[in-house]
């Protein structure tokens, strides 16, 4: 289905479906709800382990990053649900890449983290 909007008002219908699809992903997703909150409660704790704003934005970013790759998984999972509830190996695959994803964007969060409380306790 394409869009019959064009130029600004095609923005503006975009940020309603973009908000549509953050709307049904916390509604539907209780891993997105779980990462959601720890990404807010590890924000203030991302303003006091930064020592610059570049820095900030890092540990926040990786935080985001990680919601983001959920949210790409559910649509993946939501896609495959509706195909069929009937098992195929593909199906099975994707599914499982998707999970694949969001630990890799976790392990790098992790990294990232990890790296500045390092840096931040034996500085």
């Amino acid at each position: 289905m394409k869009s019959p909007y064009t130029g600004w008002s095609r923005i503006f219908y975009a940020a309603g479906y973009s908000y549509k699809g953050l709307k049904s992903t916390w509604k539907h997703e209780a891993a997105f709800r779980q990462e959601a909150i720890l990404c807010l409660l590890l924000t203030p704790i991302a303003i006091w382990l930064g020592d610059s704003l570049m820095e900030i934005i890092a540990l926040i970013g990786v935080l985001v990053f990680v919601l983001i790759v959920e949210m790409l998984n559910s649509a993946v999972e939501s896609t495959i649900d509706r195909i069929g509830e009937d098992y195929h190996k593909l199906s099975g695959r994707a599914k499982d890449q998707g999970s694949a994803a969001v630990f890799l964007s976790f392990f790098l969060a992790t990294l990232v983290w990890g790296g500045f409380i390092i840096d931040k306790l034996f500085a």
